[in-house]
Formats: C-alpha cells, sequence, structure tokens
C-alpha cells in the first residue's frame, strides 16, 4: 500500500468514527497522537461557536488561524482541511464578503466538513476534494494559505510549497503549523519520536524546510515554536515501543517542536505594461 493510500484509510476511518460515535479522534488507540500534540489548540470561544464533530475531529499540531491576520474579504485555503474546525474559523473572520476553501483528498472526512459547514450556517465555505500536491484552484486566486500539521504528511513537500505559491497572489501569505526537526538526530531516533509526534514520521529539519520554502521562491521566511515535545511526553509510547527512553532523552530533548511557519509570495516588482508575472519569470529561474 503506497503512503497516500494509506493516509487516505487512515483519515477516512477517523471521520467515520467521529460521525458514528462522536468520539474524540485524536485519542483513537491507533493514532498515537493524544497529548500533548493536539491538546489545548483551540480556546474555549473558538471551539463554543462550532459544531462538536468539527472539534472532535481536529488532528492537527496547532492552531493556525490564531497567530495569522486574516482580514475581511480575504479568500483562505486550507491545505488538508479534515473535518473543516480551521476552514469554518476563517470564514467567521474573512466575513460574508469573504471565503474560504477547503481542500482535503478523503470522501470521508469532506462528507463530515461539509456537515459541519451545514450546522454552523456558513455559507462563504466550500470545500474542495484534491490533493495538496495539485490544488483545484487558478493561478493568483487566495489571499492566505493555511494548513495544520498536513504538509508533514506529503511525499513531496516541495510540490506543495510549489503549489501554494502558485495559487497565493502576489502578496500573499503563507502560514502554517507543522512539526519540524531541529538539528541532527539519528536516523533509528527520529524515526520512533516521528511516528509519536504527530503521528507521522515526515518532518522536516528546519533549515531543509527553509530552503524548499525558499526554492519555491517565497520570502519573509520566518519559524515561530508554539510547543516544544518533551521526551517525557513521549515515554508510554516510546517504552511500548521497546526504546530505551533514559538512553535516547539527550539526543532528542528540545529538537522536537511544533512551529508556525510564516512566508509571502513577493508582490511584483514593477507596474508598466510590459511587466511580465514575478511569480512565472522566479520560478523558472530555479527550476
Amino acid at each position: 500500500m503506497d503512503n497516500q493510500t494509506a493516509i487516505r484509510e487512515k483519515y477516512g476511518s477517523i471521520a467515520r468514527s467521529v460521525t458514528d460515535s462522536q468520539a474524540t479522534a485524536c485519542c483513537d488507540p491507533a493514532m498515537r497522537c493524544c497529548d500533548p500534540i493536539t491538546k489545548d489548540l483551540y480556546g474555549d470561544a473558538e471551539k463554543g461557536t462550532l459544531p462538536e464533530s468539527a472539534v472532535l475531529a481536529s488532528l492537527g499540531c496547532g492552531n493556525p488561524t490564531a497567530l495569522i491576520e486574516l482580514k475581511q474579504g480575504e479568500t483562505v485555503l486550507d491545505l488538508g482541511s479534515g473535518g473543516g474546525i480551521d476552514v469554518l474559523l476563517s470564514a467567521r473572520r474573512v466575513g460574508p464578503t469573504g471565503k474560504a476553501y477547503g481542500l482535503d483528498m478523503t470522501d470521508d472526512m469532506l462528507s463530515l466538513a461539509r456537515e459541519n459547514q451545514r450546522k454552523a450556517g456558513a455559507t462563504n465555505v466550500e470545500f474542495l476534494k484534491g490533493e495538496i500536491e495539485n490544488i483545484p484552484l487558478p493561478d493568483n486566486s487566495v489571499d492566505v494559505v493555511i494548513s495544520n500539521c498536513v504538509i508533514n504528511l506529503s511525499a513531496d513537500k516541495a510540490r506543495v510549497l510549489r503549489e501554494a505559491f502558485r495559487v497565493l497572489r502576489p502578496g500573499g501569505r503563507f502560514a502554517v503549523s507543522d512539526v519540524v526537526v531541529r538539528g541532527e538526530v539519528p536516523e533509528s531516533v527520529r524515526q520512533s519520536m516521528l511516528l509519536w509526534v504527530g503521528c507521522i514520521a515526515g518532518a522536516l529539519e528546519e533549515n531543509e524546510y527553509r530552503a524548499k520554502l525558499d526554492s519555491a521562491c517565497f520570502t519573509d521566511i520566518q519559524f515561530e515554536p508554539t510547543r516544544v515535545y518533551d521526551i517525557e511526553d513521549a515515554r508510554v509510547f516510546l517504552t511500548e515501543a521497546g526504546i530505551s527512553v533514559d538512553d535516547i532523552a539527550p539526543q532528542v530533548e528540545g529538537k522536537f517542536v511544533s512551529a508556525f511557519i510564516r512566508a509571502t509570495k513577493p508582490a511584483p516588482s514593477c507596474c508598466g505594461q510590459d511587466c511580465c508575472d514575478s511569480s512565472e519569470v522566479k520560478v523558472e529561474a530555479r527550476v
């Protein structure tokens, strides 16, 4: 089974679990990602405005909507929108003149998200089926791209970032929460920790993430740690996996973090009739 199929089946199962039983998706034992990964990411005021199933289906590692300024009338795209929590929160902030898109490849998650949209009465929301490596929106069509611990799941992160750049309007903002690795960690230890942190093993090292954003032609790249994962947080999981926590602690302490990652698509540098699309020029220059 390829990685994409496995992800689709896994998250489809989670959506069905939430729909059928209203159980908290994070604490499905198969997810291995209960506290502190998904704990306390959203305030009571935010959760109080949303359908319970949108909150239960939240599997992120941050709250990107809390750390990015969204303006009335803007268009927002959430990559890997799941049950729709970040889309619905964004829709409220951009108002009736704005638009919030959610993109997901899993039919069951899309069904859950659309039901949550109906319950929330959100008319400025649209959920799209597709892959984050092939965003089904035209060039220069959104103001803000957000995502909540989903880019890690892609086997081609560079393409995801190029696609995000493509659909952003000049001057548009990239603002995602993701798990990153800070510094060198032995591969065996890295895989064990990352299987616990966010339930995936695809997190990039911070400098590698920066390089991919730069290669996609983003500017103003910033990383803001929002949660540092302590080795004690993973003790039960790692012990069950047969790993000596005390032995690996010095190699991993402080190196696995959730981060809020910001970047910008540059605006064109000229206004004349012959000024070509800066996004096309810059992408071609780095191919």
